[in-house]
C-alpha cells in the first residue's frame, strides 16, 4: 500500500449532517495520523457547495495537514437525489483554483487536485503521485 485514503468529507460543523453518525471528524483525523505514523502516504478529501465558510475550510486543511496529510482534494457537491441534501452554493472554478493554490502554498500539501469535478477517486494526479513515490524511494536509497 503506497497511498492511504480516508475522506473527511466536509468541515467539522457539517459533519453529522453529511456523514454517517458512525463516523466523525476526529476520528477521521485519528485514522488519518495512525495511517501516517506506518509510513504511507496519506490522502483525503472535502467536497464544497454544503455551506462551509472560508475560515472552516483552512481549518480543516490545517487540521488535515497536522494529520500528515500529504494529498489533498476538493470537489464540488452535487445532490446525488431529491433524497439527499440539497447544494447550497455551486462554487465557481476561480475559488477551486484559489483553494489549490492556498493548499499547496500555505498549508504544504504536497499536491492539491481542486476543481468542480474532482472526485475523491480523482486519477489525474495519479502519474504524479507515482513520481513522488519513485522519487522519496530514490533519495531514501541514497542515503
Amino acid at each position: 500500500l503506497d497511498v492511504f485514503a480516508h475522506n473527511v468529507e466536509t468541515v467539522e460543523r457539517l459533519q453529522k449532517r453529511v456523514r454517517d453518525p458512525r463516523a466523525g471528524y476526529l476520528q477521521t483525523l485519528a485514522v488519518l495520523r495512525a495511517a501516517k505514523e506506518t509510513g504511507v502516504y496519506t490522502k483525503s478529501s472535502i467536497m464544497l457547495g454544503l455551506g462551509e465558510t472560508e475560515d472552516e475550510i483552512i481549518d480543516t486543511m490545517f487540521d488535515l495537514k497536522d494529520c500528515g496529510v500529504d494529498i489533498f482534494t476538493l470537489g464540488q457537491y452535487l445532490q446525488p437525489t431529491p433524497k439527499h441534501l440539497p447544494v447550497v452554493e455551486m462554487v465557481p472554478p476561480e475559488q477551486f483554483e484559489y483553494w489549490r493554490r492556498y493548499g499547496e502554498e500555505e498549508v504544504g500539501f504536497r499536491y492539491v487536485a481542486s476543481g468542480p469535478m474532482v472526485r475523491s477517486s480523482y486519477k489525474a494526479g495519479e502519474f504524479f503521485l507515482e513520481a513522488m513515490i519513485h522519487s522519496d524511494r530514490d533519495a531514501a536509497a541514497q542515503r
